[in-house]
């Protein structure tokens, strides 16, 4: 697999107790992947009451410490997108699959 340039998008959040979280829209400039076993977490969640992040600004994954995601490539995400929301935490990667 080549590198690309291109880091894939948060299309959709909805954990909303979340301080970069606005109607659905994620608004950190990128986050991070981590979590264990089948718990794909994301780490840049931050439960604070102020809000936080860029006012226009589509969110990317920026890491990816998933390595058995079937779409891990050398620790980058492959995925055209990924959607954060409830799974087993309240802020999950929902894209995650095991390899």
């Amino acid at each position: 697999m080549t590198a690309s340039l291109e880091m894939p998008t948060v299309t959709e959040c909805t954990a909303t107790g979340c301080s970069y979280n606005e109607h659905s829209g994620c608004h950190a400039f990128a986050i991070t992947i981590g979590g264990a076993g089948a718990d794909a977490q994301c780490a840049t969640f931050i439960p604070l009451s102020s809000k936080g992040g860029l006012g226009r600004v589509t969110s990317q994954v920026g890491a990816c410490q998933r390595a058995e995601c079937v779409f891990n490539a050398s620790l980058e995400c492959s995925a055209p997108s990924v959607k954060i929301g409830a799974g087993a935490d309240v802020a999950d990667c929902l894209t995650f699959q095991a390899r």
